[in-house]
């Protein structure tokens, strides 16, 4: 995402940062590995970013649980778990997902529109938007995107009734569109609960801080 806006970010050993302001929702470092030499270096990171002034509140995903930025003046913004679902096992099950869907919407794959959906985002093929509608209304959503031999899940919208139906449709969706790949994504409260009764595992916990205001 912040790559099609113009702000791919950089990757380092231990850390992906951006010293850009990112499109809304998503954070300015997202933490990679583990480990206490690491650990120290993710906090340094951060440090450096403090010192570069960027503008209003920005976030850290913790994706280990691993970081205190209490004293780094930092507030928790989320505490979620990790969530995985694996692939079909033969091309044969993913063929016959599109058949499956149990929530009774109909989905298609959305295409650019406006400056939130840039057509450069539409046109890399790793990733891809889903909604879900009902009687000619979107009432459900969901992005994926491939990288690392996984497909990500994020933004998943769902009523809370319908969101255990709305994750199983997800999954079909990924397994169809990047067949063969795992999926994975992190949720918490009741969208956590709604992954899990679709059939996805619930794995480690992350940590979501935000930039305290001042």
């Amino acid at each position: 995402m912040c790559f099609a806006h113009g702000k791919p970010g950089r990757f380092l050993p231990h850390t992906w940062v951006n010293a850009e302001p990112v499109p809304r929702f998503y954070p300015n470092v997202i933490t990679l590995t583990t480990g206490e030499p690491d650990i120290e270096e993710q906090r340094q990171t951060v440090r450096l970013l403090l010192s570069s002034h960027l503008p209003g509140r920005w976030a850290v995903k913790d994706s280990f649980k691993t970081l205190n930025l209490t004293r780094l003046g930092f507030d928790v913004l989320q505490e979620a778990n990790w969530v995985r679902k694996l692939a079909p096992r033969t091309k044969e099950d993913w063929r016959d997902s599109a058949s499956t869907m149990v929530s009774g919407l109909s989905w298609e794959r959305v295409g650019p529109g406006g400056e939130g959906f840039p057509a450069v985002l539409f046109g890399d093929e790793n990733f891809a938007m889903f909604a879900g509608r009902r009687n000619g209304e979107i009432v459900a959503g969901g992005t994926f995107y491939r990288a690392d031999d996984v497909v990500g899940l994020s933004n998943v919208v769902a009523d809370a009734d319908e969101a255990p139906a709305i994750w199983r449709d997800l999954g079909l969706l990924a397994a169809v569109t990047f067949p063969g790949l795992p999926i994975v994504g992190y949720e918490s409260g009741r969208e956590l609960q709604a992954a899990r009764k679709a059939g996805f595992e619930v794995g480690d916990p992350l940590r979501v801080w935000v930039r305290a205001r001042e």
